[in-house]
């Protein structure tokens, strides 16, 4: 294709309290992190954590498939890591986006499917704490996350069962909670550092204004590549000790990486940590374990590129809003790698500023999408000191633009445009009598098409034999306040319009959605009924020890009628737990189970006073 002409752009603030009224339950606010995931509601006009079943504020984004069948997620998945960790699942955020898959029993799961799996359980935590429904959310992402990322965490939502109303940007996100209890006019840098992604946005907060002037960062940086650093030493120091490379034993590595995240913490506060790992794999026969010190210094020696990493977007942030570090009022950290005490030297280093630490690096983002979930409902918010209502600006992360003629990247929308926006271009075929043209969009800032991101492909089909450069086809970019990109395309000879939808090949189908959807609503019920029957043959075992127990030390007392029954009964319930399995578990199987133990139950009650 080639260019024929342009037209304006238009952009729309986001007015937090005149947008789309929900009245159905509240809107919960989630922030689907790499390493932990959080997730917040409005209570009494204050956002509020929602503290999962072990009482903690924050989830581990962990999911695992136990050998007998069942899922786990959070902090239970997290404990059985290092004995089963090839059917645990970490970080699956890093995948957001692309064509990753992991097969578990013969079944293929995507990131979108992982995902929604650590959503339901955030979903069913919320449930639990509020005491009613919950079908609506606000999703949280990197600022630096691109179309087919957003659309994949949005589509991890349906999934999960929920409506996602809202996909918000992680600094963004913060600064919004930030800037409800702090309203006075001031530019803020929000420095995010979470597990798996670094942002950084500049954002003016004004007279009950959030404006959003620039972001930046770095989608494949974060607390994971700290925890490969001190890993790697690890593994080398243990080879350079014991001649033996345990980087292939998937136990041993297991067990390393845990202690490796383990000691990135302590060194936070601590000048110097102890890695101790007994029994961490055999040499010739004979148990080997493994311990070291980590001092700070040397952990910053090991890390320090990845803090320069930080760098170019800070300063590439700050030049793309006009601003110069001087001029900031304030530097949010974001993310649990911001206690870092090296990555809060490069902060200063780069601002002049100590950061604040008036927020919560681990929860005010889930806090700030629970605001925005609330607004969503029509309930007004309004920043501190002012009175007025919070209006919300964002913008879109990365330049948008068309492959045409030679595979140059032709700019249409540039990086930090107000979202959500509208534009569009007039372009025109480069061959004569061409029925047909292909648009490749393009996400990234190179020059070049192939050095950029493909986010999809479409085909304009039934243009009108012409020769090249005559028919106008005009091409129009919508992106949404979810920075999700939709595009549409008119051929302005014959005025047949086309609505175009991008379709990446690392996409889920709507098929591909509705069955996942299908699927996690089956495990949903699958998880009750497992539960139900863990409980109840934990509750025979108990019974069984019990009655064996009761029968033996009064069997002398007992009529010979009573005491074979009571025999009878025990082995009933003993036959029919044999042959119950849970990865295997049939409705009949729990149903004997259940008659079994009743039966046994209430002979115990009557002949043995239990």
């Amino acid at each position: 294709m080639t260019e024929a002409q342009s037209k304006t752009t238009y952009v729309g603030y986001y007015n937090l309290c005149n947008s789309e009224v929900t009245k159905v339950g509240k809107v919960i606010g989630i922030d689907l992190g790499t390493t932990n995931s959080c997730v917040s509601v409005v209570e009494n006009d204050q956002p509020v954590i929602i503290p999962n079943p072990t009482g903690g504020r924050t989830t581990p984004s962990v999911v695992a498939f136990s050998k007998n069948g069942e899922r786990l997620v959070g902090d239970a998945a997290r404990r059985q890591a290092v004995t089963n960790s090839s059917r645990t699942i970490t970080s699956v955020k890093r995948h957001m986006g692309t064509d990753w898959d992991i097969r578990i029993d013969g079944k293929q799961y995507k990131p979108q499917t992982i995902s929604a799996m650590i959503l339901m359980q955030l979903k069913k935590d919320a449930e639990d704490f509020l005491g009613e429904p919950v079908t609506e959310a606000v999703i949280t992402v990197p600022a630096y996350f691109n179309d087919v990322q957003r659309q994949a965490t949005k589509d991890a939502g349906r999934i999960a069962g929920l409506d996602v109303k809202r996909i918000i940007n992680e600094p963004t996100s913060a600064a919004l909670s930030y800037g409800l209890d702090h309203g006075e006019a001031q530019k803020v840098m929000v420095y995010d550092l979470g597990g798996g992604t670094f942002d950084v946005s500049i954002i003016e907060i004004g007279e009950g204004l959030i404006e959003v002037l620039s972001t930046s960062g770095d989608n494949h940086l974060g607390g994971d590549d700290f925890d490969a650093r001190v890993s790697d030493w690890l593994v080398a120091e243990f080879k350079s000790e014991h001649h033996t490379d345990v980087s292939r034993d998937v136990a041993a590595m297991q067990r390393i990486k845990e202690a490796a995240e383990q000691a990135k913490k302590e060194l936070s506060t601590s000048e110097s940590t102890n890695v101790v790992l007994p029994y961490l794999t055999q040499v010739r026969g004979e148990a080997v374990h493994l311990e070291r010190t980590l001092t700070r210094t040397k952990f910053n020696e090991l890390t320090a590129d990845l803090v320069r990493r930080t760098e170019v977007p800070v300063q590439t942030a700050l030049s793309d809003a006009g601003i110069t570090a001087s001029q900031l009022g304030r530097v949010l950290l974001v993310g649990g790698s911001t206690r870092i005490p090296a990555v809060q030297q490069k902060v200063f280093q780069l601002t002049g500023k100590e950061p604040s630490k008036n927020i919560n690096p681990d929860e005010c983002v889930a806090q700030g999408a629970a605001i925005l979930g609330s607004t969503l409902q029509g309930n007004a918010l309004a920043a501190a000191d002012t009175g007025m209502d919070l209006l919300l600006m964002d913008v879109t992360p990365l330049s948008l633009s068309i492959e045409t003629v030679g595979g140059v990247a032709t700019r249409l929308v540039e990086r930090n445009t107000p979202i959500p926006t509208r534009y569009s271009r007039v372009f025109s075929t480069a061959a004569a009598y061409q029925r047909d043209v292909e648009i490749n969009v393009l996400q990234g800032e190179r020059t070049m098409a192939r050095d950029n991101k493909s986010i999809g492909k479409f085909r304009l089909k039934g243009i009108r034999r012409a020769p090249a450069g005559v028919p106008q086809i005009e091409v129009t970019f919508d992106i949404d306040a979810n920075g999700i990109l939709k595009v549409s395309a008119k051929d302005l000879d014959t005025q047949k319009e086309q609505s175009i939808t991008i379709t990446a090949d690392d996409r889920m189908s709507d098929s591909e959605i509705q069955q996942a959807i299908f699927e996690a609503q089956a495990y949903a019920g699958q998880d009750v009924q497992r539960r139900e029957a863990i409980e109840i043959t934990n509750e025979a075992q108990s019974l069984l020890a019990k009655a064996q127990q009761a029968l033996k030390e009064r069997k002398k007392d007992l009529d010979k009628n009573a005491s074979k029954q009571i025999k009878n009964e025990i082995n009933a319930l003993q036959k029919a737990l044999s042959k119950f399995r849970l990865d295997k578990m049939t409705d009949q199987d729990l149903e004997n189970v259940k008659t079994a133990k009743e039966a046994l139950e209430r002979s115990a009650a009557q002949y043995l006073g239990m």
